[in-house]
C-alpha cells in the first residue's frame, strides 16, 4: 500500500551510528563547560539525594529542552529518542564527571541504567522537591501570598549568579539599568489563581539587565499577587546580585506597578549604601490631582515629543509632553527630601467617540477646545531633558517586554509542569538559566549580528542541524553537510569558545 501521494517511502534507519536532529547543541555544551556552569551546578544544587539521576543531569536535560524548543516534561522523550544526541551526552559525561563520580553512578541505580535523559516522571518528581508544603499551609483564601524561597530554589539563583559573573568577566559593564516588570503566564492548573485580567495564571516579577541582555532575578508569584507588591524587597535582592558582579551604578525603569512610595524614596534619597542615589523613571498613576496639574499647564508649555536618532535627525510624533507642578504627599519637599519631577504626556484620541472614558483601557482627559487626549505620567529624579527621560523610559517596553515573549513562547516558560508552586518556580528559574546561557552565546560567541535574533533564527541556523554521530579512533565525530556556511559557523563558534576558556586576557 502506498505511504502517500508522492512515490516516496519512509523507512527506519537501523544502523548503529546515531543520527541527530540537534547537531548544533554541542556548541552550547562547549559554552556550558567554559562558563563554569557544570561546576556551579555541582557546587550549589543538592536536590537529588543519593539515588537516581544527578542534579547535573536533571538541569542539563531541562536546559537542552529549552534550547531545542520543547515546552513540557513529556518532550524529554523526544530528546531521548534522538540517538545521536544520546551518544553525545553519554560521551560528555566522561568529561564533566570525575572518575569518582562516574564510579558512584552505578551505586545510584537499583537496576541497570537504560536511559540517557531522565524520564518525564523522574523529572516531575525532581521538580516537586523544590516545593515546600509548609508554606502552602500559610496561605489565606482571598489574600495575596508569596511563599518563602526554598533553599533548593536559592541554589539555582547561585548558579545564575556564577553564569552572569562569566559574562561580566568577558564583557564587563559598570552600569546596570534594571527594568522591573511582571508578566502573566496563563495556566489551566487547578491550583493556579485568578489574575486581574480574569484568567488563571502565575505572575513572575522579573528584573532585566538592559546592558547585558540577561535576567538578573525573577520572583515567581501567583497570578493574584499585584505586580507592585513588595517591589522594593525584590529590587534590593537584585541590587545584591549586581553588586556581587562588580557593577558601580544602577538605574531603574518600571511601569506603574513600580509607582510605590517606599521604592521611589529608597532610590531617590540614596538609601542604598552601595549605590547611593539610583536614577529612575517610573510610570506615574494618573490620579485626579495629576489630571488637574496637567490641565493647569499652559498650551505654550506643551512641547512636541520628537524621536531623536544618533545621526542628529528626528521624527515628530503626535504626542506632547510637559513638566507639571505636581507634588504628592510622599514627595513633599524638605531637608531630607529629594527633588522628584513629574512629566505628563498627552496624545490626541483620534478614534470615534467611544462613550464613557472610564471604559477605555487607558486614562484620558479633556483639554478644552483641543479635545480629548490619552494622558500618561512619568516620575523621575533624572536631571536631563524631559523628552530624553521619556524615550529612555520607553526603552524598557522595547526589550523587557520582548524578553517576556521569548521566555514564554521561544523557551519553555509559557507552560507550567505542575500544580505545585515550588515545582513551577524551579521550572521557571531553569528556563531563565537557559535564556541567559543563550544570551552569552549570542553576545560572547556569535557576535553583534546575532544579538537581536530570537530562538527561531538560532534553531534554524545553529541548533537544529541534522548530522550523524560516529566513534572513530577513540573520538566522537559529528558529520554534518559541507554545503553552505553551517559548518564554518559552528567551527568559528567553537574556536571563539576555546579562546574564552583562556580568560578575558587570553
Amino acid at each position: 500500500m502506498a505511504q502517500g501521494v508522492l512515490p516516496i517511502q519512509y523507512e527506519a534507519d537501523g544502523s548503529s551510528s546515531g543520527v541527530t536532529a540537534l547537531g548544533g547543541l554541542l556548541v552550547y555544551l562547549d559554552l556550558i563547560k567554559v562558563s563554569g556552569l557544570f561546576d556551579a551546578i555541582k557546587k550549589y544544587v543538592a536536590v537529588s539525594g543519593k539515588q537516581g539521576w544527578l542534579d547535573l543531569q536533571m538541569m542539563l536535560a531541562l536546559i537542552f529542552l529549552n534550547l531545542a524548543g520543547g515546552d513540557c516534561v513529556d518532550d524529554l522523550e523526544r530528546l531521548e529518542h534522538d540517538g545521536g544526541l544520546a551518544l553525545i551526552l553519554r560521551d560528555i559525561e566522561r568529561f564533566v564527571l570525575t572518575r569518582k563520580e562516574r564510579q558512584a553512578m552505578t551505586a545510584r541505580w537499583r537496576r541497570e541504567r537504560t536511559r540517557t535523559l531522565p524520564s518525564p516522571s523522574s523529572m516531575s518528581e525532581w521538580l516537586e522537591r523544590f516545593h515546600n508544603p509548609d508554606e502552602e499551609a500559610l496561605r489565606e483564601k482571598g489574600k495575596a501570598f508569596i511563599p518563602a524561597m526554598t533553599e533548593h530554589l536559592r541554589s539555582l539563583w547561585r548558579v545564575n549568579r556564577d553564569l552572569l559573573g562569566f559574562v561580566q568577566r568577558h564583557r564587563p559593564e559598570t552600569v546596570a539599568t534594571l527594568d522591573m516588570d511582571a508578566t502573566l503566564v496563563e495556566s489551566h492548573k487547578r491550583q493556579a489563581l485568578w489574575c486581574y485580567k480574569k484568567f488563571k495564571a502565575y505572575q513572575p516579577l522579573n528584573c532585566w539587565w538592559a546592558e547585558q541582555g540577561v535576567m538578573v532575578h525573577s520572583e515567581f508569584r501567583d497570578g493574584n499577587v499585584p505586580a507592585g507588591h513588595e517591589q522594593l524587597r525584590v529590587l534590593r535582592t537584585c541590587l545584591d546580585e549586581v553588586a556581587a558582579l562588580g557593577v558601580g551604578k544602577v538605574c531603574l525603569r518600571s511601569d506603574s506597578a513600580g509607582y510605590q512610595q517606599d521604592l521611589l524614596l529608597y532610590c531617590g534619597e540614596g538609601k542604598d549604601e552601595r549605590f547611593g542615589v539610583i536614577d529612575f523613571a517610573v510610570s506615574a498613576d494618573v490620579t485626579a490631582e495629576f489630571r488637574k496639574a496637567a490641565q493647569d499647564v499652559k498650551d505654550a508649555d506643551w512641547q512636541r515629543l520628537v524621536r531623536r536618532f544618533a545621526d542628529g535627525t528626528g521624527i515628530e510624533t503626535d504626542q506632547e509632553w510637559a513638566e507639571v507642578c505636581f507634588v504628592p504627599g510622599w514627595a513633599g519637599h524638605g531637608k531630607k527630601r529629594a527633588d522628584y519631577r513629574f512629566l505628563a504626556i498627552r496624545e490626541p484620541l483620534r478614534q470615534l467617540d467611544l462613550g464613557d472614558a472610564q471604559q477605555l483601557p487607558f486614562p484620558t482627559e479633556e483639554f478644552g477646545a483641543k479635545g480629548r487626549f490619552k494622558l500618561f505620567g512619568v516620575v523621575t529624579n533624572r536631571k536631563v531633558s524631559g523628552d530624553q527621560v521619556i524615550w529612555w523610559h520607553r526603552e524598557r517596553c522595547g526589550k523587557s517586554e520582548e524578553v517576556h515573549s521569548v521566555m514564554k513562547s521561544d523557551l519553555a516558560g509559557g507552560q507550567m509542569p505542575s500544580g505545585l508552586f515550588g515545582a513551577n518556580a524551579a521550572w521557571w528559574t531553569i528556563m531563565i538559566l537557559a535564556h541567559n546561557l543563550n544570551a552569552a552565546m549570542k553576545r560572547l560567541v556569535l557576535g553583534p549580528a546575532w544579538v537581536a535574533k530570537r530562538m527561531k533564527a538560532l534553531r534554524f541556523a545553529l541548533i537544529n542541524l541534522p548530522g550523524r554521530v560516529v566513534h572513530h579512533a577513540r573520538k566522537l565525530i559529528i558529520r554534518l553537510s559541507a554545503v553552505g556556511d553551517t559548518l564554518a559557523l559552528l567551527l568559528s563558534a567553537r574556536r571563539t569558545i576555546l579562546a574564552l576558556a583562556q580568560g578575558p586576557d587570553g
